[in-house]
C-alpha cells in the first residue's frame, strides 16, 4: 500500500488527491477481484488500477489527451553523466515533478517502483518500446534539470 501512495503522491502531486486515489484503487480492487489472475503479479495489477484511476482523474481535471507513441529508433541515448552527491532530495523530486506526466509515470514505475519494461507497458497500456522511449527521454530531461542544479553551484561548471 505505501508503494501505491507513494506512486500516487508523485504523479498527482497532492497528498489528498493520493489518498483518495489510493482508495479508490483499493475499493475498485476488491469489487473487480474475480478478474485478478492467480499467479500473476498482483503489484502490477493494484499500479494498473491506479494509473488508470489518475489517468481518469486528469482527463476530467486538465482534458488531458494521453501523449502519442514515440518511435523508439528516433530516441538519442546519451552517455552516461555523474550526478553531484550535494543535490538534495528535494531538488531531484522538483526536477521529477517537471517532467510531463507521462515521462513521469513511466520513470517513477520503472526507476523508483523497479518494475521491468515489460511490466510498465502493461500497467501503462503501451508498447514495450514506447516505455524504453519515455523512460529514455524522462532520465535525460532530469539529468539535464540537475546539471543545472549542479552548475549553480560551481559543480562541473567550467
Amino acid at each position: 500500500m505505501d508503494a501505491v501512495f507513494r506512486a500516487a503522491r508523485r504523479l498527482l502531486r497532492d497528498e489528498a488527491k493520493a489518498a483518495d486515489a489510493v482508495q479508490e484503487t483499493y475499493l475498485l480492487a476488491w469489487k473487480k477481484f474475480s478478474s485478478y489472475q492467480a499467479g500473476t503479479n498482483c503489484r502490477a495489477w493494484l499500479f494498473q488500477i491506479l494509473f488508470n484511476i489518475v489517468r481518469h482523474e486528469r482527463r476530467s481535471w486538465f482534458h488531458w489527451i494521453t501523449a502519442k507513441e514515440e518511435d523508439i529508433a528516433s530516441v538519442d541515448i546519451p552517455a552516461p553523466e555523474a550526478v553531484p552527491d550535494r543535490i538534495t532530495d528535494q531538488e531531484i523530486l522538483k526536477a521529477l515533478d517537471n517532467l510531463q506526466p507521462a515521462y513521469r509515470e513511466v520513470l517513477v514505475l520503472v526507476d523508483v517502483e523497479e518494475f521491468s519494461y515489460k511490466e510498465a507497458a502493461g500497467i501503462l497500456g503501451v508498447p514495450t518500446g514506447t516505455v524504453m522511449s519515455r523512460l529514455s527521454r524522462a532520465r535525460t530531461q532530469l539529468r539535464d534539470q540537475l546539471r543545472d542544479t549542479a552548475r549553480s553551484w560551481g559543480i562541473g561548471a567550467g
